[in-house]
């Protein structure tokens, strides 16, 4: 949720950052509606003080044996004025949150404004993409050699768009868990085993709601919302906490199943593991100091990246520009992977700073110093990392002629001496 005091102050500056994420958000209504109902709170105070004042003046009117029927009747008219005062307030309470909670975050100035993805700054790229002296095969082609899927049983159990991972797959993603979540660890996050159901609060807490509720898994009996990402569950961590200053930075790594609906329909080049309902990420996460949140930003994303390096993929880092940004995010960063059957890069991790607007929606607190007035702390996320798209490119860009394919060195100590993934002997 963005500052009010601020909009209010600065609406030409907020109204051109927010028109360069979407052309078509208009400030206008949502201020005046904060217009009105500031409007009505003053009324509401001012029908209650004077309520207040006329009540006082009874026990005295009644010691010198005035009349006091004239003075009930008009405090009890301004008592029903008070109540309608107090439902208008309440109604605009409510479409003002509406309406706020539904705006994105203010660009950071350093992020270029654009409306088109295509708009994207490559800021870094590391390693080349893989050259074949083979056919190559597409992931379901080594999946079929390998023995590592079953769709179509995962579709009967829940339908498409579930993959079972059988065997040394299973293995090999256990592993590369481990790896992600031990890498994180060294790196100084604390390792945080989460829910993978939320209620309604900690999804308005991270920006998921209530503009996204299409997207999210609802258990309507109970109003919990399965996760599509553990930034979700480590976002209302803190909620409604005031942390102290020589407690940040916080920095929490996460390793939760995601699931999203993903309402639409993908191409045939997003069959398999490139897209689904339900996948594994390993998630970075971090509460600081406003001062300190872009160096965060950084510290996140290299973190990401030395992850790649170390399983040996080719990938480049691109800056997202406004119109790409996600609802909640000030400045983006996308590590993208090369995946040689899709022809085309792939984001593995989203690394995010979103300034205080999670912090403003869960009140998320911190205080400098003992008495002083507690500030938001802002909030930062990484994925580090996805690992259905990481299978992807360590299948695609790994393989052999044979069909069979070798593994990062980075994992084999997890894998119990196994090296690679061999084709299955056929009689």
């Amino acid at each position: 949720m963005l500052d009010i005091k601020w909009l209010r102050e600065n609406p030409s500056i907020a109204q051109e950052a927010l028109k360069s994420r979407d052309d078509g958000i208009d400030l206008a209504p949502l201020l005046e509606l904060e217009r009105h109902r500031r409007e009505a709170i003053t009324q509401a105070e001012s029908l209650k003080s004077e309520q207040n004042r006329l009540s006082r003046e009874i026990p005295e009117l009644k010691k010198k044996g005035e009349p006091v029927e004239e003075l009930l009747s008009r405090i009890s008219e301004i008592k029903g004025q008070v109540e309608e005062a107090l439902n208008l307030q309440k109604s605009l309470d409510d479409r003002f949150q509406e309406m706020a909670l539904a705006l994105p975050n203010i660009p950071h100035e350093s992020v270029p404004r654009s409306l088109r993805k295509e708009d994207n700054q490559v800021v870094k790229e590391w390693g080349a993409p893989p050259q074949f002296s083979f056919p190559m095969r597409h992931h379901l082609e080594l999946g079929e050699i390998l023995g590592l899927f079953d769709f179509e049983r995962g579709s009967r159990i829940s339908g498409s768009g579930f993959p079972i991972y059988r065997g040394p797959l299973a293995r090999v993603e256990r592993a590369l868990l481990n790896f992600l979540l031990d890498q994180n660890s060294d790196a100084g996050f604390e390792v945080i085993g989460l829910p993978y159901l939320v209620n309604r609060e900690t999804g308005i807490t991270s920006g998921q709601l209530p503009k996204f509720i299409d997207q999210m898994y609802h258990v309507t009996e109970d109003d919990l919302f399965l996760i599509p990402t553990a930034e979700i569950a480590l976002g209302g961590f803190h909620r409604n906490e005031i942390l102290q200053e020589s407690d940040l930075p916080l920095r929490y790594t996460a390793y939760t199943a995601c699931f999203r609906r993903e309402a639409g329909t993908y191409g045939i080049e997003e069959r398999g593991l490139v897209r689904t309902h339900q996948f594994n990420k390993v998630e970075l996460f971090s509460l600081t100091s406003p001062e300190s949140s872009y160096e965060e930003l950084e510290r996140l994303r290299r973190q990401a990246e030395t992850l790649v390096e170390k399983l040996g993929l080719h990938y480049r880092t691109t800056l997202l520009v406004s119109g790409d940004l996600s609802q909640g995010s000030s400045k983006t960063y996308d590590i993208e992977v090369w995946l040689p059957g899709q022809n085309r890069y792939y984001e593995v991790s989203s690394c995010s700073n979103c300034e205080a607007y999670q912090a403003r929606r869960g009140n998320i607190r911190f205080r400098r110093k003992e008495g002083e007035k507690p500030e938001f702390v802002h909030t930062l996320n990484g994925s580090a990392l996805a690992t259905s798209r990481l299978m992807v490119a360590l299948l695609e860009c790994n393989q052999r002629e044979d069909g069979g394919v070798n593994l990062p060195e980075a994992l084999h100590g997890y894998l119990g001496g196994m090296k690679s993934l061999e084709p299955q002997l056929t009689s």
